[in-house]
């Protein structure tokens, strides 16, 4: 039954173009998250198609093909979705704040108070990120995505140092830490059945907020 209805689907895709948008769309965000997941439990190296079709519900791995072009393809499309997720979640909370204290401490909690409301996505890209061949072009598309927001946090740094709120350290070292220290607790609130993401959260902007403060404050 599954197998006919696949096959109906690619079919009807090739016969009505306004309606294959719209099941294509659908179609792929349902493989999308069944990788998500798939890497997330299993691994980047387990993260096989025949893996991610059982996942999905699918009756064989034809229909990932169909909708991407080889696993490299799937995996940018992974990045790119959690990307969006994170977006989303982190930059509203941020734009709630004002001061650099009290946004620096609202991109913490809410970079890590992720993993709790999505706790396979961020694993999920972490491993993705560290098996991208380092010839993949998406590698490096995806890697100076992430130095340019770097780069925006380094300068709002210097910014915070400039007017007093932050005392004076390396923006840098600063802001590589402080990723690192995300990635880390995201990638064990994967691990750790019943993971206090929220608590975790508070703790990580608790230990960056008494690092980056000017004595002042």
């Amino acid at each position: 039954m599954e197998a006919r209805s696949d096959s109906a689907e690619q079919e009807e895709a090739v016969k009505r173009p306004s309606r294959r948008t719209f099941t294509e769309a659908a179609r792929r965000a349902q493989i999308v998250n069944a990788a998500i997941e798939v890497i997330a439990d299993a691994g980047y190296a387990k993260g096989s198609f025949a893996r991610i079709a059982r996942e999905a519900g699918l009756s064989s791995t034809g229909m990932i093909s169909y909708h991407f072009a080889g696993k490299d393809d799937l995996m940018r499309e992974v990045v790119a979705e959690v990307s969006r997720v994170a977006e989303a979640y982190v930059r509203p909370r941020m734009e709630e704040r004002t001061g650099a204290r009290a946004r620096l401490r609202a991109f913490i909690e809410a970079s890590v108070g992720l993993a709790g409301a999505y706790p396979k996505h961020l694993p999920a890209m972490i491993d993705v990120l560290a098996h991208l061949r380092d010839d993949d072009p998406s590698r490096h598309g995806l890697l100076g995505t992430v130095d340019s927001a770097a780069d925006v946090q380094v300068e709002r740094m210097r910014e915070a140092q400039r007017s007093g709120e932050f005392r004076e350290f390396d923006p840098r070292v600063m802001v590589t830490a402080i990723r690192a220290a995300i990635d880390a607790t995201v990638t064990r609130a994967g691990r750790e059945p019943g993971f206090d993401a929220a608590a975790a959260g508070r703790e990580l902007a608790d230990l960056f907020d008494h690092a980056t403060r000017s004595a002042e404050r």
